[in-house]
């Protein structure tokens, strides 16, 4: 395997520390502001390089589409790896969630529109379920209206990380900030308020936590 360059290292620990910390590969544009690149196109000739030495795989289709190889990361980086399986893998199946009627779990028969065949390395860990986004206030982290949200189920998260939220008769997709016993769940998208709760508000349950996402699959 081809020597990667100190930029190139720098930017596979960007790519590792981004889904560490919130579950998602960074953007291109993520990438340039980072590392003070004029424009993305910087970005992306750095990420195909890393492509070609074979420690990514940029998937067509999915925003965000940065995989790292677990079997080459770890020549080059320190701390968890990820565990991608390859792309020949058996694919599983995923629910995909739709509307969610008050007081009923998530994944209640009644909730499941269909379900998907998805390649388990799409994603930085395994999800339980796909949530269709509704709405554009995480537009600028890349989640668009439309798109499909895979979702691992938790109770907790940790400051920073990209969450599915139960809020009375409404499931919304944030990012999560608690101080003291206070939440907020924020917005990517300066047209939208961040919403603020109090952690034993019974309106309130975290749901989940964001671990990938699909484009352009309905």
């Amino acid at each position: 395997m081809l020597k990667l360059t100190a930029r190139q290292e720098q930017i596979l620990n960007l790519i590792k520390d981004a889904i560490q910390n919130t579950g998602f590969p960074p953007t291109r544009a993520e990438i340039a502001t980072e590392l003070g690149f004029r424009s993305t196109n910087a970005a992306e000739e750095h990420l195909q390089a890393l492509a070609r030495k074979g420690v990514i795989e940029i998937a067509a289709g999915t925003s965000r589409g940065i995989r790292l190889l677990e079997s080459e990361l770890s020549n080059h980086i320190t701390g968890p790896s990820f565990n991608l399986p390859h792309p020949a893998s058996i694919q599983f199946s995923l629910p995909l969630v739709g509307r969610v009627a008050a007081g009923s779990p998530i994944l209640a028969s009644e909730h499941i529109e269909a379900s998907y065949q998805v390649d388990p390395a799409l994603f930085s860990a395994k999800p339980d379920f796909l949530l269709k986004v509704r709405g554009m206030s995480m537009r600028d982290a890349g989640i668009l209206d439309g798109d499909l949200l895979a979702v691992k189920k938790a109770d907790s998260a940790r400051n920073g990380q990209i969450i599915v939220a139960r809020l009375g008769d409404d499931v919304t997709v944030k990012r999560y900030k608690k101080t003291g016993n206070q939440i907020e769940l924020i917005p990517e998208n300066p047209d939208y308020s961040t919403i603020k709760i109090s952690d034993h508000e019974a309106d309130f349950s975290l749901e989940g936590l964001a671990v990938g996402l699909m484009r352009n699959w309905v």
